[in-house]
């Protein structure tokens, strides 16, 4: 079994020293769902939500967010980040919003958790902004789908994936 990279020698938490590294371009995709009453959904199509713009707000939400990640998880690094994008699919079928993260970077660490933190806060403003309207939405299903660059290479996720059949809003 690895060791943890996070934890010293006395078992405590650090943060890994990544001085010595290389840089590399470095791209992580996440992905999460959140899961609502069809009329909720079709509120937010329609622009019909009071507190506005659902997948506006949310988009912002989820950029600010990425670029926030190491204030909110305790062994994140600083980062500057090149490139961040949230989109959003309606799955109709099963009445979820789809909700895709893809953060970009060239530096000495990876940017999983900061595309994962998008996701996160987009959806938690999604259920922010309808939760007067729909207090039984679901946050969920929150995984990385992808990442590239670093010492670890590329990595994809290999189970069926949902969105396959993406419908881009």
């Amino acid at each position: 079994m690895d060791k943890l990279t996070h934890i010293n020698d006395d078992g405590r938490a650090r943060m890994v020293d990544v001085s010595g590294k290389q840089d590399t371009i470095r791209i992580a995709v996440a992905r999460g769902d959140v899961t609502m009453l069809s009329s909720t959904l079709q509120r937010i199509a329609d622009g019909g939500v009071a507190k506005g713009d659902v997948l506006a707000v949310a988009q912002v939400a989820g950029i600010l967010a990425a670029k926030q990640t190491w204030q909110l998880v305790p062994m994140c690094h600083p980062l500057f980040l090149t490139g961040i994008n949230i989109t959003f699919a309606y799955h109709w079928e099963d009445h979820r919003l789809e909700i895709e993260a893809k953060v970009s970077t060239t530096g000495k660490t990876g940017v999983e958790m900061e595309a994962l933190t998008a996701v996160s806060v987009a959806g938690l403003t999604v259920y922010d902004m309808c939760k007067a309207i729909d207090k039984n939405m679901v946050i969920g299903n929150i995984r990385l789908i992808e990442k590239q660059g670093g010492k670890s290479g590329y990595f994809r996720r290999l189970e069926g994936e949902s969105g396959d059949e993406r419908e881009e809003v």
